[in-house]
């Protein structure tokens, strides 16, 4: 193991225990107790290893409706090529895996998830391929491509727009879990189901998000 890694799985391990999401309590994650604390430390202790805000220490909203909307559905990924993008805990992508797809890339540019998404498939006996480059704008022939929470920042967001594009349009399913981000995309998506997800209110403000899972079908639709 690299010094990176054994560095980030150290700090996995003290900073967090293995907790089950509320909405998805078939798959256990390590995940952080309190928010406040592990983001305290994370910004007051940590800057000297470089390590990103710790969004992959938490179940958010949009992850965790998709996960379950994924193993209610199973044949949405059974079988298929699966991206799990901006994957952050690896939750989305454990849950693909758990329902059948015959392979899962987890994708995300924080290189302290390949170590985290490493421990929490592990921890729930499936197989996950990390991939930890910008993905935006690339194929690799996914049949669905799973995005939740990822509608959060307008430059990012507007970014995501022509891919999902090109990706609808030479056949690949597009699901995106959102519990109401600011970037959302007002068309060009179709409603599959809505979740109440219990959250950290630390984090959201709120105990429970409105969580919708939505099937990108993009502007040509």
């Amino acid at each position: 193991m690299k010094p990176a890694a054994r560095t980030a799985e150290a700090f996995i391990r003290a900073n967090t225990a293995l907790l089950r999401p509320p909405h998805v309590p078939e798959i256990a994650l390590h995940l952080a107790h309190e928010a406040h604390d592990l983001w305290r430390r994370t910004e007051e202790e940590l800057a000297e290893i470089g390590l990103p805000p710790p969004f992959w220490a938490f179940a958010w909203a949009g992850g965790q409706g998709l996960a379950r909307h994924i193993l209610d559905h199973p044949q949405i990924v059974h079988g298929g090529k699966v991206l799990d993008f901006a994957t952050g805990s690896g939750l989305v992508a454990i849950a693909a895996a758990r329902a059948g797809a015959a392979s899962v890339v987890a994708a995300d540019i924080d290189p302290f998830c390949e170590t985290a998404i490493r421990l929490n498939a592990q921890a729930n006996d499936v197989s996950i391929a990390f991939d930890g480059s910008d993905l935006v704008g690339s194929d690799d022939g996914w049949n669905v491509v799973l995005a939740g929470d990822v509608f959060y920042e307008k430059p990012f967001a507007q970014g995501l727009i022509p891919w999902f594009e090109a990706l609808r349009a030479r056949g690949a399913q597009i699901l995106v879990g959102d519990p109401g981000r600011s970037y959302l995309p007002k068309h060009g998506l179709e409603k599959l189901a809505m979740y109440e997800v219990p959250v950290t209110r630390a984090l959201e403000d709120a105990e429970v998000k409105h969580t919708t899972v939505w099937r990108f079908i993009g502007s040509s639709i």
